[in-house]
Order: structure tokens, then C-alpha cells, then sequence
């Protein structure tokens, strides 16, 4: 039987902590959830992308934006926020907005936009769907990350395997989500070094 996104999220949130050397414990739960770039010491910073067109400020503290698209094809989006030396960052800010099933950016409201903090282990995840292709992109999410009393990290997430990744001029495989297919969705994992 194939696990939910609920499970795949309980198994994320019970990893234990990073062990002071970067690396997690073992368990069942991180074989299957492994790191989204590998931790080591001195590890690069994610890299910069442009927020596009589309962003607005003060978004709402918001983790589940699937209600915002009933109809969009859901999928959880999780990973960590660590310092280059594999830290977990704490009360790290992740703001997340993108296009929905129509390919539309909501430009009123904030419908698919919002931010949350990291926990002390420095985990984030968002509920919401798959954003829909619109003329001249792949399939993306655009996120700013900030550690506490740090630069903001303005970036864009993809997905493996997008035929259209080849022809778009900002896509980055450096910034390929790991996707996983559960029972009621996609579970996609990437944590951000900052």
C-alpha cells in the first residue's frame, strides 16, 4: 500500500535533529527522505533567482494554500532551512507563492501566497497543488527564505523531469525538488542553505 502525503509528512517532522557533524541519524523515515542538496560541512549557499513579476508583499502566516485551488492536483512541500555548516535554523522566515491550476497568479489577494517560520529543527512544509505551465516557463514555485537577523534568499524551486526545464532560461537544476508520489498526491523535498 502506498504511504499519503499526511504519512510522508509524519515521517519528514519525526527525523531526529542533525547530529552536530551534519549528518541525521539513522532511521527508516530519512532513507526514504533524504537531503535535497546532501549536508556537509562548508556546504554552498543556495543560489539567488529573481522574484519575478508576480510577488507581493506581507502575505499572511499561512501553511495550507490546497483550499486556495480545490481542484489543483495536491502535493506537500517540506525540507529544512540549515547554515552552511548543517545547523537547523530556528524562526527562519519561508514565504511561498506561485501560479495555480490555470497557470494564473492571483494579483488582488493572496490566494496561493504565504509565509511560515521554522520550528527549532528548522523544518518548514506547505499543503497547496501543482502550479499550472503558463507561456514561457516550466513548472515552478518562487520562495524567499531569511534566517533570522540575515539576507533574504529570493529563489525558485522545480521539478525534475518538466520537459519544458530545457527550454527555460532561468531554470536552475541546482534547484530541483526530490519528488516522491504518495496514495493522495506528490510530497516534493528541498532544503535551503543559508
Amino acid at each position: 500500500m502506498k504511504s499519503t502525503r499526511r504519512s510522508v509528512l509524519a515521517a519528514f517532522l519525526a527525523v531526529p535533529s542533525i547530529k552536530a557533524a551534519g549528518i541525521f541519524e539513522a532511521n527508516a523515515a530519512q532513507s526514504a527522505l533524504e537531503l535535497t542538496p546532501a549536508c556537509k560541512d562548508a556546504d554552498e549557499l543556495t543560489i539567488t533567482q529573481t522574484e519575478g513579476p508576480y510577488y507581493k508583499p506581507s502575505s499572511p502566516l499561512k501553511q495550507d494554500f490546497a483550499a486556495d485551488a480545490p481542484d489543483g492536483m495536491r502535493i506537500t512541500l517540506g525540507g529544512f532551512v540549515l547554515e552552511t555548516d548543517c545547523k537547523p535554523v530556528d524562526r527562519a522566515l519561508v514565504e511561498l507563492w506561485h501560479a495555480d491550476e490555470h497557470g494564473s497568479y492571483d494579483r488582488v489577494g493572496y490566494r496561493l501566497r504565504g509565509h511560515q517560520f521554522t520550528d527549532q529543527r528548522g523544518r518548514w512544509w506547505f499543503s497547496t497543488i501543482i502550479p499550472s505551465l503558463y507561456p514561457g516557463r516550466t513548472r515552478h514555485y518562487h520562495v524567499k527564505v531569511q534566517k533570522p537577523g540575515g539576507n533574504v534568499l529570493t529563489t525558485q524551486l522545480y521539478f525534475p523531469g518538466e520537459p519544458l526545464n530545457a527550454r527555460d532560461r532561468i531554470f536552475d537544476e541546482r534547484l530541483l525538488l526530490r519528488m516522491r508520489d504518495t496514495a493522495d498526491g506528490k510530497f516534493g523535498r528541498f532544503d535551503f542553505i543559508v
